[in-house]
C-alpha cells in the first residue's frame, strides 16, 4: 500500500479535492485524516500492552474514590 499526503490551503478546494477522492474509495482508496492517523497509530502502539478486565477496571476505580 503506498500513502500520500495532501496539504491544502483553501477550504473551497478542499471540498474539491474530498468529493473527487470519494468518487474513487469504490476502487479501493482509502481517505484518513491526519488526526484520524495519528490516532490510529497511538492505538496500535497500545496492542501489545498488557490489558485488564472492565470489571477489573471498575473495582480499582471504586477504591481510588
Amino acid at each position: 500500500m503506498e500513502a500520500i499526503t495532501i496539504n491544502i490551503n483553501n477550504p473551497s478546494l478542499t471540498d474539491k479535492v474530498t468529493w473527487f477522492l470519494k468518487h474513487l474509495e469504490a476502487d479501493g482508496l482509502e481517505i484518513i485524516s491526519k488526526e484520524d492517523l495519528q490516532d490510529l497509530k497511538a492505538l496500535k502502539a497500545t496492542r501489545d500492552e498488557e490489558s485488564i478486565s472492565f470489571a477489573d477496571y471498575l473495582n480499582n476505580e471504586n477504591q481510588n474514590t
